[in-house]
């Protein structure tokens, strides 16, 4: 089956600042597939240039197995929504979905009906007759991604659409995005600097930094199985906790050292032919544990210094060697501040990355 979307050896330059360079990436069909990364990493960049709204310098853009690198927005087969809502302040609801239909000279039926089915869809039912003052944020957004669902093509592009909305707002619009994409079927391309938003709405997650997708795989394989350590750092919250050392082969069995600490990596899954030499261990704060000790994975002597109550969970933060290190605990935690902790690790769902940073 032939990609929804297929971007080949994209190159984006403005004078002699390169933007993105020889980038290619596929995108299946009924995918949805999230550009994750901070701010001036290039996902933006990546999103408008398939849109037609960003010049490209060189590279060619297939949409539904035509090549549309220098085709109008328009005539590419997309909708698009946008971080800002866009909405004319002076038009009903209908009317702001209705727009670009009219301008298309589409049949009124025809404009009837699909502004009914994408209002059922988006529960705007009630809402056509109103203007955009008249609506909170989150129906706002929702007509902004209505406007773009009546186009009925085969691609949607989301810019950070959730961004200006509050936690609350941006939880339940992300299970309505969900859902929407479980009941189209339609392929998605989701911008977003939220690493929540990536976890939870992607099939495949592309992870970029300065132009370059760093990883591009599923949000299991990202979460558990990091590339390096850009990637490693990026996805978790709290993040993934880093301790610089080295492998020392004892009796041809590597040990990680550092400050006096010593782990057996045997429990280590991924690596088939260990090499002494610096490496840096990374561990999740959901992988450390108060009681690991108890189920024979190695310690971490250390002491409390931070206790955050988060509701159905506790992140504790505690010192060792003079770093500050973090983990997650099921429920509310008794500890204070200053109490010394031994807590285990679970080399099993650790992560090593070498001197260069790229996962062993």
């Amino acid at each position: 089956m032939q990609p929804a979307v297929s971007v080949k050896d994209l190159k984006i330059a403005y004078g002699d600042h390169t933007v993105i360079d020889k980038m290619s990436i596929d995108v299946a069909q009924r995918e949805f597939l999230v550009l994750l990364g901070p701010s001036g990493c290039g996902k933006s960049t990546l999103l408008n240039s398939i849109a037609g709204l960003q010049d490209i310098t060189d590279g060619e853009i297939w949409i539904s197995d035509k090549n549309v690198t220098w085709a109008e927005p328009k005539d590419r087969g997309i909708g698009m929504v946008f971080q800002s809502y866009a909405l004319y302040p002076r038009m009903s609801v209908r009317k702001n979905l209705s727009f670009g239909l009219r301008v298309a000279g589409l049949p009124k039926a025809e404009i009837e009906a699909r502004i009914a089915r994408t209002a059922s869809l988006l529960h705007l039912d009630k809402l056509l007759d109103r203007r955009p003052s008249e609506l909170s944020g989150g129906q706002r957004q929702r007509v902004a991604i209505g406007r773009a669902l009546v186009r009925e093509v085969n691609v949607f592009l989301f810019d950070e659409p959730l961004s200006n909305l509050d936690a609350k707002l941006r939880n339940e619009l992300r299970v309505e995005i969900k859902k929407l994409h479980q009941s189209l079927g339609n392929t998605m391309i989701y911008v977003t600097h939220d690493q929540v938003e990536a976890l939870t709405l992607a099939d495949r997650i592309a992870i970029m930094k300065d132009g370059v997708i760093q990883q591009l795989a599923s949000p299991s394989e990202i979460y558990h199985r990091p590339t390096n350590l850009f990637v490693a750092g990026f996805i978790g919250a709290p993040a993934m906790n880093f301790i610089e050392g080295e492998i020392v082969l004892k009796g041809g069995t590597p040990v990680f050292e550092s400050n006096g600490l010593a782990i057996d990596l045997a429990g280590y899954p991924f690596l088939s032919a260990a090499k002494a030499g610096p490496v840096t261990l990374g561990i999740r704060p959901e992988h450390i544990a108060p009681n690991g000790a108890d189920a024979g994975w190695p310690t971490i002597p250390g002491t409390v210094s931070v206790v955050e109550p988060m509701g159905a969970d506790t992140v504790l933060w505690f010192d060792w060697a003079g770093q500050s290190l973090s983990y997650r605990i099921m429920g509310d935690a008794i500890l204070q501040p200053g109490t010394a902790i031994a807590p285990g690790l679970d080399i099993a769902k650790a992560s090593l990355f070498g001197a260069d940073g790229a996962r062993l």
